[in-house]
């Protein structure tokens, strides 16, 4: 049946008449629009691969005192000693080196 169209339910009229003004501000008023994805967004946003987080994004201010990265020579069961307590090992190292050096708490 040639010359037939299909029903079209759709107000073309209105669709055409739509200004670009007028889709950015219901954009904008759509709480379901996701944010403009620039290059700022991008170097704030966590990086996964799958459920891993590969790099966490950069929105931790820099510390005051930043911890000094060192090379040290441990005992096997000092290690597992300290692992075993979970995440924090080495936080918990270095509080116990404070606590023997200068008898602060942890």
């Amino acid at each position: 049946m040639p010359g037939n169209k299909p029903a079209t339910y759709s107000d073309l009229a209105k669709v055409d008449a739509t200004t670009n003004d007028e889709i950015a501000r219901q954009i904008a008023e759509d709480p379901d629009t996701a944010p403009e994805l620039t290059d700022e967004w991008f170097d704030k946003a966590n990086l996964h691969y799958g459920e891993k987080l590969i790099r966490r994004g950069r929105g931790r201010p820099p510390l005051d005192a930043p911890k000094k990265l060192v090379s040290l020579r441990l005992d096997r069961d000092v290690i597992d000693r300290f692992r075993a307590g979970g995440p924090g090992w080495q936080s918990r190292i270095n509080a116990a080196l404070r606590k023997h050096l200068w008898g602060e708490p942890g």
